[in-house]
């Protein structure tokens, strides 16, 4: 079985990764450490910045992940700086900023970068597509769960359980990565 070390010590990103990965033979481990998140044009070239400081700190093969919240009417922001967004305006300043707004939709866009040591990192990406409710709803989950209403579905995501709410976000990245491997080992 191949492994693979996920730099995060989010919970939900270590059952997704575990629950879609090891029943395709890649064993999940984690390790939490800070890491640089540089500023950037992509969350694609926060994550390659990110995979490849954390594999030569741990001399290994590490997947990491960045993700960005890309609203179509606000030019794609905040995009790589969603993070810093949601520190600084949270959720109700994007609602403002959308105030008076027809077009709301949005998406996020998760790349996982996967780095082994002594090379360049290499990306995947999943893309949820979605819009952004008029304003907050929800007891489950934290940030634009409470306004992301993803498509298929009627309300935010913070109106699903965690259980529920992780199955929600669109998981090709995990797929591509295990092909990946697949076709690396033939």
């Amino acid at each position: 079985m191949r492994k693979i070390t996920y730099v995060t010590g989010n919970w939900s990103k270590i059952l997704s990764a575990k629950q879609i990965l090891e029943p395709l033979g890649i064993e999940v481990s984690n390790v939490k450490m800070e890491t640089t998140e540089i500023q950037a044009d992509t969350v694609e070239e926060v994550a390659m910045h990110s995979a490849k400081e954390a594999s030569d700190k741990l001399k290994c093969s590490v997947l990491k992940n960045d993700t960005g919240l890309y609203v179509e009417a606000l030019r794609g922001f905040p995009g790589p700086y969603t993070h810093y967004v949601d520190e600084k305006l949270g959720e109700d300043g994007i609602l403002k900023l959308l105030e008076n707004v027809e077009n709301r939709n949005a998406c996020f866009i998760e790349a996982f970068a996967y780095c082994e040591y002594g090379k360049d990192p290499i990306v995947f990406k999943s893309i949820t597509k979605g819009t952004i409710a008029k304003e907050k709803s929800g007891k489950y989950g934290w940030s634009w769960d409470f306004i992301f209403i993803p498509d298929g579905y009627d309300k935010t995501m913070g109106n699903y359980p965690d259980e529920e709410r992780c199955m929600v976000w669109n998981t090709d990245a995990y797929y591509e990565i295990a092909k990946y491997f697949s076709d690396k080992d033939k």
